[in-house]
């Protein structure tokens, strides 16, 4: 008995040890996600629905990117190839506004329906696309209660040393803060790609060449005018017009032109989705920047003398009397070739290089209604206009997500390509559908062989159908990582990505991306050895469309 007592007493101090070393700061859980963009939380909500634990590890405050950061005048492309919890988000911002309290700054008869391809609100599928960006939050914050699903916010990866491998796989990842984060399946679903990149997976950054992959619209695109963004007249590049002695202008860069087609490391540029209000008791005037500098916009006034007319062309209605308002013209919100180093920079040098980009386009909005050698009727209009008071309202009524159009993407199991996009090629293990034009901003302003300024690396070509994506676009190669899945910077060309990188797709992609991790899980494989089958069965029965037969 006494034998019994001893050996009772060392098992609890042993307990109690154990108790008192316990890392507090350590997590676990079945699936890590790594961002708070909406395809982290739809991977999150479809890890919940299948029954396995999830932590989501966000670097933001705010949950939803560029969905809930501005980008309400949705990229829908053909929506009936949008299913599974994609379609769900769109029903949920449809039933927001079937609500008369909903309609607080203007009727909902007044609201004029106007969608990107197709009607705003669509009442014989219950759906809305188009959106205010404090409706689309509040709803990523509703499946995180309506789910139970734990978010750990502010958190950044420590990129340098914060991923453990072990045998292939990640078996945890530290934060700046000092959390350590295990688990068995790891989504990095940030617009960055830096789970991915720190997990030493390869991946690319810029534009590949057309040789890399046999494609026609890849690389350098000079002379390629498909949008309205680029300089219809000729105009001097130089200070002093006429005069390269004189310096250039500002917004101009002065490197060589490549030869076409020729890949570069350069990204597609990035701005601000401002969402801004005419209603006078909804609107903040624009704010002079500190160090604002009106030359700096002089290139912008050289275009308004040449005729231009076109400044509100993408100030696309929200309800409520807002906008979502994005870069139009050869002079916009768009600030071409400041977001290079984006990718590859620390998390200092990014907050310095989302500044910049604010500075810029907070001038530019500033200039516009102010600035005498901007047209009259222009500036009186803008007037009019200010940000909207009651959104992004612990940020200035500034977005808190900047447009990342573009960063990393992975060079994985599968490449989708131009080929795939054009329905040149059948894609392999469909999971999901996109739709949207092969779409690039401008990637640099530049000085032509004649002496003229022009715009460089905007594309638009559309496919003829949506076409499919495959399951290899989310996964690594299985010799790099086994248990890494990755629904934003998907493997894929500069140009294919153009089209994939909407954010209906990402939260389609989020979607398969979890529903893979729970079956790998469940079936103990790696995710690149999950069988398809199993996968598209899933798939298929929570209402993702996976091929053109399977549309809504």
């Amino acid at each position: 008995m006494l034998k019994i007592s001893y050996l009772l007493a060392f098992v609890i101090l042993l307990l109690s040890f154990s108790c008192q070393t316990k890392n507090p700061n350590a997590y676990e859980s079945d699936i890590i996600i790594y961002g708070g963009t909406s395809a982290a939380i739809t991977a999150a909500v479809q890890a919940k629905k299948m029954g396995k634990s999830v932590i989501v590890v966000s670097p933001d405050i705010h949950l939803g990117g560029l969905s809930a950061g501005g980008l309400g005048f949705t990229d829908t492309g053909d929506k009936s190839v949008i299913g599974g919890l994609a379609r769900d988000f769109y029903h949920r911002v449809y039933l927001h506004y079937q609500k008369e309290e909903a309609w607080k700054w203007q009727d909902k008869g007044a609201y004029g329906n106007v969608g990107q391809g197709t009607p705003a609100i669509d009442g014989n599928a219950r759906t809305m696309w188009i959106f205010e960006p404090h409706v689309a939050e509040q709803i990523f914050e509703d499946y995180v209660k309506e789910f139970d699903i734990k978010v750990h916010r502010n958190e950044y990866l420590d990129r340098l040393i914060g991923v453990q491998k072990n045998n292939g796989k990640i078996k945890s990842i530290k934060t700046l803060s000092g959390k350590i984060y295990e688990g068995k399946i790891f989504i990095d679903a940030t617009y960055e790609g830096d789970l991915m990149a720190a997990s030493g997976v390869d991946y690319h950054i810029g534009r590949e060449s057309n040789d890399t992959y046999g494609e026609t619209w890849n690389g350098v695109q000079f002379g390629v005018f498909q949008h309205n963004h680029y300089f219809y007249d000729p105009i001097s590049p130089y200070q002093i017009p006429d005069d390269p002695s004189s310096g250039l202008l500002p917004e101009i860069s002065d490197g060589p032109l490549a030869e076409n087609g020729t890949g570069d490391s350069k990204v597609q540029a990035y701005n601000f989705r401002m969402c801004l209000s005419k209603h006078p008791e909804n609107r903040v005037p624009f704010p002079k920047p500190e160090g604002y500098d009106p030359f700096r916009y002089e290139l912008l006034a050289r275009v308004y003398a040449t005729g231009w007319d076109e400044t509100f062309w993408k100030y696309d209605p929200l309800p409520n009397l807002k906008t979502d308002t994005n870069n139009h013209g050869p002079f916009s919100t768009d600030y071409i070739g400041k977001n290079y180093t984006y990718p590859e920079a620390s998390y200092e040098e990014r907050k310095q290089i989302i500044k910049d980009h604010e500075d810029y386009q907070k001038g530019l909005m500033y200039y516009l209604a102010n600035d005498p050698k901007v047209p009259e009727k222009v500036r009186m209009e803008m007037q009019k206009w200010g940000l909207a008071q009651d959104e992004f309202v612990d940020n200035g009524n500034w977005p808190h997500q900047i447009y990342v159009r573009e960063a990393r993407r992975m060079i994985g199991d599968y490449v989708m390509t131009e080929h795939d996009v054009l329905g040149a090629k059948a894609v392999p293990q469909p999971i999901g559908m996109g739709s949207y034009s092969l779409d690039s901003h401008n990637i640099q302003r530049i000085v032509t062989p004649e002496g003229y300024v022009q715009n460089e690396g905007d594309i638009g070509v559309k496919p003829k159908e949506p076409y499919s994506i495959s399951y290899g676009t989310i996964l690594p190669k299985k010799s790099q990582c086994e248990n890494l899945l990755v629904p934003v910077c998907v493997s894929s060309s500069h140009t294919a990505f153009g089209s994939i990188r909407m954010e209906p797709v990402f939260m389609i992609l989020g979607h398969s991306a979890a529903t893979a991790a729970v079956l790998a899980i469940d079936e103990n494989f790696s995710i690149q050895d999950l069988p398809y089958e199993k996968l598209y069965e899933r798939l298929k029965a929570d209402g993702q469309v996976m091929v053109l037969e399977e549309r809504l």
